[in-house]
């Protein structure tokens, strides 16, 4: 899979969690900071998932 479909993923899935938390009243600084370590970590994981493996030399 690309790298651009894993970050739509995670960019779907962060807006929900983000919607679902402003529902629930949560302050909006705690929703910042969810949102940038949810961001980082799928990040991270898509890079993991979709980068090549480094030939033999």
């Amino acid at each position: 899979m690309s790298f651009g479909i894993y970050v739509g993923g995670i960019l779907l899935v962060i807006g929900g969690l983000i919607y679902a938390a402003a529902i629930l009243h949560a302050p909006i600084p705690w929703i910042v900071v969810g949102a940038l370590i949810a961001l980082g970590l799928g990040i991270l994981m898509a890079v993991k998932a979709t980068r090549q493996k480094d030939p033999l030399p």
